[in-house]
């Protein structure tokens, strides 16, 4: 009997260790893919010697801890609305649901929108778009916060990895680049250390 214990408990070891590793190997592709797209001279929000001078972005240490599995509630008869942006202008935008999740013992309820311009692309039907911001912002991480990009689950749970967040391109480029502004009901009042930093450069 306590042979086929530790048997179980081995297999479950692997079994955990290989789910992180896909998990990290994820989040290697989304900061690969990141750094690609900026040097690449079709793609990146980058002009003149932000471009010439760029290699890579900084991103935090990988920490799983911040791959969250979150509880997911679709809001019913979401009603759309105009998301400012960073120009003065507005995009349509609605809710699409609420994720509920807890790090570090406590509870944080972040809305999770669906731009009513992009689902209407072949491709981006389940589309869904997380601004946030945080207490890194405007030391660690741009100072209007961070974008996650997400699927329309199939579930009641919602995977949140802010390994993958990004600044938006006006973070790097404000004069090409109008990006909406994160709503005031999607701070956290706690440092998420995970996805990508900000470098002083890019500063306007």
């Amino acid at each position: 009997m306590k042979k086929f214990t530790v048997i179980l408990l081995l297999i479950s070891t692997f079994a955990f260790s290989q789910s992180e590793k896909k998990q990290i190997a994820e989040i290697r592709k989304f900061q690969k893919d990141l750094n690609d797209g900026y040097t690449n001279k079709k793609e990146t929000p980058l002009r003149g010697d932000n471009y010439t001078k760029f290699t890579k972005h900084p991103f935090f240490p990988i920490d799983l801890k911040y791959r969250i599995n979150a509880q997911f509630a679709k809001t019913e008869n979401a009603v759309p609305f105009d998301l400012p942006t960073s120009s003065g202008k507005t995009k349509p935008y609605k809710e699409y649901g609420k994720a509920t999740f807890a790090l570090n013992g406590v509870t944080y309820i972040l809305s999770i929108y669906q731009s009513l311009d992009l689902v209407k692309t072949p491709g981006y039907e389940d589309y869904l778009f997380l601004p946030f911001r945080d207490e890194t912002n405007g030391t660690d991480t741009y100072g209007g916060g961070k974008y996650l990009d997400l699927r329309i689950p199939k579930g009641k749970e919602i995977v949140i990895d802010f390994n993958q967040s990004y600044q938006p391109y006006c973070a790097y480029n404000a004069y090409d680049y109008s990006c909406p502004i994160v709503p005031e009901e999607n701070f956290l009042p706690v440092k998420i250390e995970a996805g990508v930093k900000y470098e002083d450069v890019y500063h306007h």
